[in-house]
């Protein structure tokens, strides 16, 4: 099956510019499942919430069709990483607890996944899928990351981006829906950190395949002066939005 893909170039960098997940998001989600068995990480890339999931599961199945992706994945004892599409997995029916897609279901054919989901899941399994979007720091620090997120990678980023910055809004649900409190992504990173992120982005590193230049080197003394000093830790938070609901 082909599929878009648009990180395997920069699996490496990926794995090691993505902000942490939050603790709460993964104790409210193993609070709903009967047992916490078997979680499933659809789209998992380098297994980030893989990982977090571990920490409450028994076991954990990551899927992505990437093998460069899967090859970068993080491993633990009880993960198992599978190279294969989400819409077409290799899990046993009615196995699975959770099945979790963190910041990979717009590119999904909706249809065939959910369909797959449910033939996975146990009867009352759960589902979670959520995104997160735009992030911030202060006025003068988002003027100069705008400048790369915008006008210089805005043509870059490829038209699923819009169902992100959406928080999924306009995807179909067919699950009955949980009620979630809202969660929070926070990370408390340096100006090298951060600007390894806009790096990270797939639009930054389409850019600098199709210009053969580095966009966010265009920005960067600016967002450094922004910024401040080299060593000061600043808080930079995203718009999350979580997805919640029982097959």
């Amino acid at each position: 099956m082909n599929f878009k893909d648009h990180f395997s170039a920069h699996a490496a960098i990926y794995r090691e510019a993505r902000p942490q997940y939050p603790a709460a998001l993964f104790e409210f989600l193993v609070a709903q499942v009967a047992t916490p068995q078997l979680a499933w990480d659809a789209g998992c890339g380098n297994g980030q919430a893989s990982v977090d999931l571990s920490r409450y599961f028994n076991r954990v199945i990551g899927t992505d069709p990437s093998a460069e992706q899967i090859a970068n994945a993080t491993p633990r004892p009880n993960i198992e990483y599978r190279i294969e599409p989400a819409e077409q997995s290799s899990i046993a029916d009615d196995s699975v607890d959770l099945v979790c897609v963190a910041q990979a279901l717009h590119w999904f054919d909706l249809p065939r996944f959910h369909e797959e989901a449910r033939r996975v899941l146990k009867p009352g399994g759960v589902v979670a899928f959520w995104s997160y979007a735009d992030c911030q720091v202060d006025t003068e620090v988002d003027a100069q990351k705008d400048r790369v997120y915008i006008d210089l990678t805005g043509p870059y980023w490829p038209p699923e981006r819009a169902l992100v910055e959406s928080g999924y809004a306009s995807l179909p649900f067919p699950f009955e829906r949980i009620e979630a409190p809202n969660f929070y992504l926070r990370m408390q990173w340096n100006v090298d950190r951060y600007l390894a992120y806009l790096r990270s982005w797939s639009a930054s590193q389409r850019y600098m395949r199709a210009l053969e230049q580095d966009p966010v080197s265009l920005v960067e003394a600016d967002l450094r002066r922004a910024w401040g000093s080299p060593d000061r830790v600043r808080e930079v938070h995203w718009d999350f939005h979580l997805h919640c609901g029982r097959a």
